[in-house]
């Protein structure tokens, strides 16, 4: 089981962050990912929105970094640990230029990035950006084999009904092959289709984990599935710190798993398929502590998983 590094301050959503991590700087984001790489976790993911309706922050928060640009920064701070998105809302990117910023973070950080893709479900979102909402799950398939064709392609060519080029060189190549590995997030049955015919993962978010074992069948036994690696990423599940919205003064004190639990917990995931998880928060206040919980992670939780 591989562990992923939950990064403080990459959302802030009051139903499920501390108030002690909106005092989170850049700053010491860039201490913690660098600690993250030193002990040993294996992945760090930054979620994206790019605006959020004035109406819908009070649910979804205003704060969300533009994820190759978060991902490349990391990559540079960081010597091996593995750079992911959570998600990339790939509708509303550019294909061209968005295959050429991660292609060029995957050659500078010698083969670390990944990206986890998304259509979006925020209609405002892709309204602000004037792109058609009713054809966000075309545009994303498009887009994600447009992106393949020049990652891997000498001669890149594409034509297609929101993208199209031809004659044209696109180098850097991505240092990982046969590309960037490219997990799919989402639960609906579009989402497994396009997990099968470009991921090499699958994240879910809604699922519950007794039915992974079932999504995956459906996503291996698609035409367009080959045989390869095949990761799903799902995290130990801590309740809302509010379900209400509204932020509080201190969790730190609600009943803590302990290890055994924890580890029968990821080693529960294991056996329905998951293979890269992580491990909630718990009993901390402030930065301190949550570098000592990301020490803890690995020196207690880490060994007994692989």
């Amino acid at each position: 089981m591989k562990l992923a590094f939950g990064l403080p301050h990459t959302l802030r959503i009051k139903a499920m962050v501390q108030p002690w991590e909106s005092g989170v700087t850049g700053a010491d984001q860039t201490r913690m990912v660098k600690l993250a790489d030193e002990l040993g976790y294996d992945m760090v993911a930054i979620p994206e929105h790019f605006v959020i309706p004035r109406d819908h922050v009070e649910v979804s928060g205003p704060h969300y970094f533009h994820a190759a640009s978060a991902q490349a920064y990391i990559a540079g701070a960081t010597q091996r640990i593995v750079v992911n998105s959570c998600i990339t809302i790939l509708p509303l990117q550019n294909p061209i230029v968005l295959g050429k910023a991660l292609a060029t973070a995957d050659w500078l950080s010698s083969g670390r990035m990944m990206m986890s893709v998304g259509v979006g479900w925020l209609e405002a979102e892709f309204d602000s950006l004037g792109v058609p909402f009713r054809e966000r799950g075309r545009i994303c398939d498009e887009y994600l084999a447009a992106i393949i064709e020049l990652w891997t392609s000498d001669t890149p060519e594409f034509d297609g009904k929101y993208v199209a080029f031809r004659d044209i060189a696109f180098e850097p190549k991505p240092v990982q092959r046969p590309h960037i590995p490219i997990w799919v997030g989402g639960d609906v049955e579009a989402s497994l289709r396009r997990a099968a015919r470009f991921g090499s993962g699958w994240w879910p978010f809604l699922s519950d984990p007794a039915d992974i074992p079932a999504r995956l069948d459906i996503i291996k036994s698609q035409s367009t599935f080959v045989d390869r690696p095949f990761d799903v990423m799902y995290p130990v599940k801590a309740p809302p710190i509010n379900g209400r919205h509204e932020a509080v003064a201190d969790v730190a004190d609600r009943r803590a798993m302990s290890v055994d639990e924890i580890v029968d917990r990821l080693g529960r995931l294991a056996e329905l398929g998951v293979t890269v998880s992580a491990v909630p928060s718990q009993g901390v206040r402030d930065i301190e502590g949550y570098l000592d919980f990301m020490r803890w992670v690995i020196e207690e939780i880490k060994p007994r998983v692989g």
